[in-house]
């Protein structure tokens, strides 16, 4: 049984049935938007004793807690390696230079032992085109161990320097799942998923950052095709407003260009992500077993 571990940091998820909560609003102004590598050991500890025994994906609230995956990932108690999947309108392999935050956590579970490769996958920000391209940390592009899957962005310029490997761009969405999905199937792989619902077009789950192209759909066929099992999962993406009593978090916040969130639509937003979240849990759940060989399963419609 899947069931969802909600870490409730903002009080954005919604009730989902036979959540478990771990209440942790004390660390909303620490965590949220980024942190120093300090504050996130110590939150690792705090949660490695509060975390309940059994499979269960875990809830993070805002996008601005993205980062919160890194730890999920490394404290994951598999007996081999295992590849990570990010659905993701964004790289979040970005410079930081303070620490880890929402957008620069992705070299940090690149490099850790037991991960042999990171797909990210359906990022339509330019954070990954030629004028950006000097905030991505390259390394883990070119030694192999960190892929991008976009759509309509122009990645030209990593053949120029010998990146072309590790970009795979497409003009639509259905190209992408297609290769994606068609790449899985082929080559199995025990995974760790970690969806970021500013991956999807803004009429599928508003979020409070910038958004991506993806249909539900396309989601639960990239996660339909995930026929090595799943040795965890993590969401983020929820919606919720909340103002940094720290400035230099505000300004942080105000130079990546972050939304405001319209207080008066809140409610209805959070709503539609709740519906969305159910729909996600419940392909999770069906990809926590790996698939026996040579099966032939129908994807999820």
């Amino acid at each position: 049984m899947n069931r969802p571990l909600v870490l409730d940091i903002d009080q954005s998820v919604g009730p989902l049935a036979e959540r478990l909560v771990i209440p942790l609003s004390h660390w909303q102004e620490s965590l949220r938007f980024g942190c120093s590598l300090g504050t996130l050991a110590r939150f690792r500890r705090g949660l490695d004793e509060a975390w309940p025994t059994g499979t269960a994906t875990a809830m993070l609230g805002s996008g601005d807690f993205h980062h919160l995956s890194w730890p999920l990932i490394e404290r994951v108690p598999a007996s081999g390696p295992f590849q990570v999947v990010v659905l993701d309108n964004h790289p979040d392999n970005m410079r930081f230079p303070f620490g880890v935050h929402c957008g620069s956590w992705v070299r940090r579970v690149a490099g850790l032992p037991q991960v042999e490769h990171v797909h990210v996958v359906g990022i339509s920000s330019r954070d990954i085109g030629i004028a950006h391209a000097w905030e991505n940390y390259l390394a883990p592009l070119r030694r192999g161990r960190l892929s991008y899957w976009s759509v309509g962005v122009d990645v030209s310029w990593a053949a120029r320097i010998g990146l072309a490997g590790a970009f795979h761009g497409f003009d639509s969405v259905a190209a992408l799942v297609e290769a994606f999905g068609n790449l899985q199937r082929a080559q199995p792989r025990p995974t760790y998923l970690s969806i970021d619902k500013d991956v999807f077009a803004p009429e599928v789950a508003r979020t409070n950052w910038d958004q991506g192209q993806l249909q539900l759909d396309d989601a639960l066929a990239i996660i339909a095709s995930l026929r090595g099992g799943l040795v965890g999962s993590d969401i983020t993406g929820e919606i919720s407003a909340y103002r940094y009593r720290s400035w230099w978090k505000r300004r942080l916040s105000a130079l990546d260009d972050q939304p405001a969130v319209d207080g008066r639509e809140l409610g209805r937003w959070q709503a539609q992500q709740h519906a969305l979240n159910e729909r996600l849990l419940d392909a999770i759940a069906r990809r926590i077993e790996p698939d026996p060989p040579g099966d032939a399963k129908a994807e999820l419609s």
